[in-house]
């Protein structure tokens, strides 16, 4: 009966929903913990492509039961685009897709707050994708949000409506001089998404207490990733959720002695979005092309990713935060064109070798990398599901990324598709 966890090891967008996709095969239950609709999940199934933001990935195996947790907060024009897109693609959601009542709800005051925020002048950029993710999560901090069980009391609703742009209208009008929101018309949207909405609200908790009592195998599947947690990322640039191993026990309602495995997830290189620390990052046409390559470019924004080498300090940080028992590794294949590449092994800051992130993130704004330098393949590795076929240098930086992180790597991604993967690699 286990409960594994698959969580992010660097700065999101490592390929998580295509792992989650893989693992879902096995597991009776998927379950999203944190986040909003502003991580996107990439999965292509036989050539077709879905890009997921708020439903777990394990939706597209047949017959599995997906949970949005009380952790997550939830965007309903967002979920609506996703159900149509998996319904045009011959996907069934009905009696499969269940909402935590406590999941919180993202209106439209909470995108305007996002967008606003951002664009004040004087104000220190974060790079957020604009979705009222932050806003939603400070209202529901704050105790002024509205989760979904209030859908179903139409007072309770209208109360909390009001006394929520009561306080949000004085901050749009009188901080960020933009124009109020009328409550009249809040209310009317929110009523109008409740009737497609609350049908698929229910009580997760005893779906997953029962699923662990009756040894069902559950995927915990997070978003984003560790280098953006809210407390143990590259604060203040990160997202506004756990998005740690520890946060689905939270986000889920899921006792941490249930917890059997945690699978991170690592792209064979490093990216990141928005602003903030990247002390790997490559500004030159190295990064350009591994960029081009991967095709680098966010799912939920299109926003071009930050390109840079494998940073073991960041891996090692990661196992040790989240307890990861094993790595899914990805993009491999997009370090098929280069002649050489780097692992960074360790950091020089202010005339010191670092070899490990503490509490102190900040020394990676002042970060310099002492890299190791690999011969590369020079081969394709596209679409390879045996780690024996692999190209010698390939298995060599495999095993070197190993060892950096402290942790094995059992699973290697060779492309897109569900079908390029390769799994149960042996332990060296």
């Amino acid at each position: 009966m286990p409960v594994n966890i698959i969580v992010g090891m660097q700065w999101g967008d490592e390929g998580k929903g295509k792992i989650v996709d893989i693992l879902s095969e096995h597991h009776e239950i998927i379950a999203r913990y944190q986040g909003g609709a502003n991580a996107g999940h990439t999965v292509v199934v036989n050539g077709m492509k879905f890009v997921l933001h708020l439903i777990p990935s394990g939706i597209l195996r047949e017959g599995k039961v997906c949970v949005i947790g009380s952790g997550v907060v939830v965007d309903p024009q967002s979920l609506f685009a996703e159900m149509d897109q998996l319904e045009k693609g011959g996907i069934k959601i009905g009696g499969r897709l269940l909402i935590s009542p406590r999941a919180h709800c993202i209106l439209p005051v909470h995108k305007s707050l996002d967008k606003a925020h951002e664009a004040r002048g004087g104000q220190r950029k974060i790079g957020t994708t604009g979705k009222g993710i932050g806003p939603s999560y400070a209202d529901k901090t704050a105790r002024v949000g509205i989760p979904m069980f209030f859908l179903s009391d139409e007072k309770k609703l209208e109360s909390a409506a009001n006394s929520l742009l009561a306080v949000k209208n004085s901050l749009l009008s009188d901080f960020y001089s933009q124009d109020k929101l009328d409550p009249a018309t809040l209310l009317k949207e929110i009523k109008s998404f409740i009737p497609r909405l609350l049908p698929f609200v229910g009580d997760t908790r005893s779906v997953l207490a029962d699923g662990m009592r009756d040894g069902k195998n559950i995927l915990c599947e997070g978003a984003q990733g560790t280098m953006l947690d809210l407390d143990h990322g590259t604060y203040p640039y990160v997202t506004s959720s756990y998005t740690v191993s520890g946060g689905a026990c939270v986000g889920l309602g899921i006792p941490p002695g249930k917890i059997d495995k945690v699978i991170g997830v690592a792209k064979a290189y490093t990216t990141r979005v928005g602003e903030g620390p990247f002390p790997t990052e490559l500004l030159d046409g190295v990064g350009a092309k591994i960029q081009e390559e991967g095709n680098e470019f966010g799912a939920t924004t299109g926003r071009p990713r930050r390109c840079g080498w494998f940073d073991g300090p960041v891996a090692r940080y990661a196992v040790e935060i989240n307890g990861i028992d094993e790595i899914a590794l990805t993009k491999l294949d997009v370090l098929d064109v280069l002649d050489k590449l780097c692992v960074c092994t360790a950091y020089k800051v202010d005339g010191k070798t670092v070899e490990r992130i503490r509490d102190d993130v900040s020394i990676l704004e002042r970060a310099t990398p002492v890299y190791k330098e690999f011969d590369g393949w020079n081969t394709k590795t596209a679409g390879i599901t045996e780690f024996s076929k692999l190209p010698d240098k390939a298995k060599r930086y495999i095993g070197f990324l190993q060892e950096q992180a402290g942790a094995h790597i059992s699973i290697v991604s060779t492309g897109q598709g569900r079908e390029s993967t390769i799994t149960g690699i042996p332990r060296s």
